[in-house]
């Protein structure tokens, strides 16, 4: 068939109209797109009562299909909720534009000056499920980084997603850039997302958000390249010389304080010399929030209100109210099992001991790896960066949480005066 009868896939227009966008974006000014992110924080907080009867469809829905506690909670929206996600969009506004920037330079020898310069991707898609919020950040993001980004939400978050992009459109217009900037392809359902995956040459990225399972289909079946957000079997190490109060507080902030996202707690480690002291009540703590305690053979001796654990535990992202619970012979035993059954999102060690400290920082490789203090920490609005593209758990490009350099590529500038290579 010529190629000018080629069939036209269905997303081909919309992602013909993102490519547009993504060139207007590249070359606009800071203000102009800081104008556009206080346009979307405004009409967040403007269509509150809107956002929320779009987001109870959603949820009576979810519940209807059986969607686990888990991820009811990440699809809810609340007047809270939207006022953080408005806070965070504005807190973008006051970041640095990474667009532009001087990664390196040097002047050679003969006078030519090289320097390589931040630039955006130019079209980023996103993949993710039952999380409304993510369609905000992602889209405060592309925008501030120069980014056209093309969403699927899922079927889950479809009312949701569609007042959320409904306004972030007309806050984009209002503005002065292309509405078509922020894009979602949710009426295509799934078939939307498998050609989102075949999109090379329309989309320069790919980022997938959500559960193991998604994020694998994602990597395995994509042609577009992949930045891998993954899934967070999180630990912490309780030490020989853990501080009981510390202990206690940082266990049940990591576990408890919201249980469904990949920062959450899911495996606690204790050291045998510590598991008398510390396990009753870090235990006893956590049964009191509505924790189901799966603990191996010595966690029973010593905390009998537990379910036995098994093999299949270790590597459970719960995303609810249980956490897997083992008595470990020593540090480097901790670091064994992390090793085995970690998905190198984020651990973290409770401990006075220096030595110790060092030898977790630097042995556990993880894309956050943390001492004293709670796994929940690990967030893009956490370290400063208003939101989160998602953490990567990858080692090439990004790791960890992502922001706006992370949604950056760079080239070489080359200036010259009629040098020629001898």
């Amino acid at each position: 068939m010529p190629q000018s009868q080629q069939p036209v896939a269905p997303l081909t227009p919309t992602l013909e109209a993102a490519r547009s966008a993504s060139l207007a974006l590249a070359s606009a000014p800071s203000e102009v797109k800081n104008r556009a992110l206080g346009a979307i924080a405004a009409a967040l907080r403007g269509s509150v009562d809107e956002i929320i009867a779009a987001n109870r469809r959603d949820l009576a829905a979810g519940a209807d299909n059986g969607l686990t506690s888990g991820l009811l909670d990440r699809l809810a929206l609340d007047a809270a909720r939207i006022e953080t996600l408005a806070q965070a969009v504005l807190q973008i506004v006051s970041l640095t534009d990474p667009v532009g920037e001087v990664v390196r330079g040097s002047s050679l020898p003969n006078g030519i000056k090289i320097s390589q310069v931040r630039v955006p991707f130019g079209v980023v898609g996103v993949i993710y499920e039952a999380r409304p919020n993510v369609t905000v950040d992602l889209a405060a993001l592309a925008i501030k980084s120069g980014n056209a980004v093309v969403l699927r939400g899922g079927s889950a978050a479809e009312n949701s997603n569609r007042v959320l992009v409904g306004l972030i459109q007309a806050a984009i217009a209002s503005a002065g850039l292309p509405a078509e900037s922020v894009q979602t392809i949710d009426p295509f359902g799934r078939a939307g997302a498998t050609e989102l995956m075949q999109a090379r040459g329309y989309v320069d990225v790919l980022i997938p958000r959500g559960s193991a399972s998604l994020i694998n289909a994602v990597v395995t079946q994509s042609k577009v390249p992949v930045i891998e957000t993954g899934a967070g079997v999180v630990h912490v190490f309780l030490d020989e010389s853990a501080d009981a109060q510390w202990a206690i507080d940082i266990v049940h902030n990591s576990k408890v304080h919201r249980p469904s996202v990949c920062n959450a707690l899911e495996t606690l480690l204790v050291h045998k010399n510590a598991a008398e002291r510390l396990l009753p009540d870090v235990l006893a703590r956590l049964t009191a929030s509505g924790v189901t305690i799966h603990g191996d053979a010595r966690t029973r001796e010593l905390y009998p209100d537990s379910v036995p654990a098994t093999e299949d535990d270790w590597s459970a992202e719960y995303m609810s109210l249980d956490i897997a619970v083992k008595v470990v012979d020593s540090l480097d035993a901790a670091i064994d099992h992390i090793r085995r059954y970690s998905t190198g999102h984020t651990e973290s060690i409770v401990t006075n001991d220096v030595v110790n400290a060092e030898r977790f920082l630097n042995e556990v490789d993880s894309a956050a790896v943390m001492v004293n203090t709670s796994t929940r920490f690990t967030d893009g609005g956490e370290f400063g960066f208003g939101a989160e593209v998602g953490i990567s758990t990858q080692k090439l490009h990004a790791r960890g949480p992502m922001g706006l350099p992370e949604l950056t590529s760079t080239k070489w500038i080359v200036r010259g005066t009629g040098q020629v290579r001898a």
